[in-house]
């Protein structure tokens, strides 16, 4: 079992101790969202139930990819990943340049999770139409990929149209970063299977993710694609036994937040190292 750490759950001035505490503890990975503007009248969560409140509209949020660039600079060998970034707001240009740009600086490390979004609001102040925006993302990813992959590119679609241009350099993972599609319901799944190297369930309890990912090997393979893709999510983890639990469901990363306040973080994140890292690399 591969873990990662959700950076945002702790305050910002933290995020470079603690991804480089997390890097010497054996963490695989750290994890920063990503949002272009939130609407003053915030109503919302990307996250299910009552644990879930509203994100407050005055949340800092940095831009991601920048931002991990520059946790890059202080760490040679953890993973630097979005969960997510909301690539239908760009022009796939612009999010091809930025996500090869951070795999070249980060050596290779760059984990590209990306949605369709949630927030409406968000669309709507940028001025895109937010119900064609699972269309607006496949065609982006298709772009993405050929941009990373292909020495000339040129794409005609219904959202972007464009003759044959060049594209470098290319990320150093062979054919670009990884894409982790984050979502829950049967497009975000098609989506996974069509353009994804993982899935980012954001509502799935554990009981939910064995059915599902039968679901996406399925589709997987209807595709033509061999092995099966990762599965990144967050769930509750008290002991060894639901570790494994999450392994037998089909979860291959888990990203935790041992922790309930910002200064117990770099105290939290040795313990968990202690209880479940270290017994898993020896195990």
């Amino acid at each position: 079992m591969k873990f990662g750490i959700p950076l945002a759950r702790a305050h910002p001035g933290l995020w470079p101790e603690l991804t480089r505490r997390a890097e010497e503890l054996g963490f695989e990975s750290v994890w920063l969202p990503e949002h272009l503007v939130l609407p003053a009248a915030m109503s919302g969560s990307p996250h299910e139930g009552d644990t879930h409140p509203p994100i407050p509209a005055q949340t800092p949020i940095f831009d991601a990819l920048n931002y991990l660039s520059f946790l890059a600079a202080q760490t040679s060998t953890i993973r630097l990943g979005t969960y997510v970034y909301n690539i239908g707001l760009r022009h796939p240009f612009v999010s091809a340049r930025a996500a090869a740009t951070l795999d070249i600086v980060s050596g290779g490390r760059f984990d590209f999770g990306v949605g369709a979004s949630w927030l409406r609001e968000e669309w709507d102040a940028v001025g895109l139409d937010f119900d064609t925006r699972g269309a607006r993302v496949d065609e982006a990813l298709q772009v993405c990929r050929a941009l990373w992959s292909q020495p000339a590119v040129e794409y005609h679609g219904r959202f972007f149209d464009f003759g044959e241009v060049m594209f470098e350099p290319k990320p150093v993972q062979d054919g670009g970063p990884p894409l982790h599609i984050g979502g829950d319901g049967k497009a975000a799944l098609r989506r996974v299977a069509r353009f994804g190297d993982g899935w980012l369930p954001m509502n799935h309890t554990l009981d939910r993710i064995p059915g599902s990912v039968h679901t996406l090997t399925q589709l997987w393979a209807d595709h033509g694609r061999s092995g099966r893709p990762q599965v990144t999510t967050s769930v509750p983890i008290s002991s060894a036994d639901d570790v494994q639990r999450a392994a037998d469901a089909g979860i291959d990363r888990l990203i935790v937040a041992p922790w309930q306040r910002t200064r117990e973080a770099l105290d939290g994140i040795a313990r968990f190292a202690d209880g479940y890292i270290v017994k898993t690399v020896a195990g």
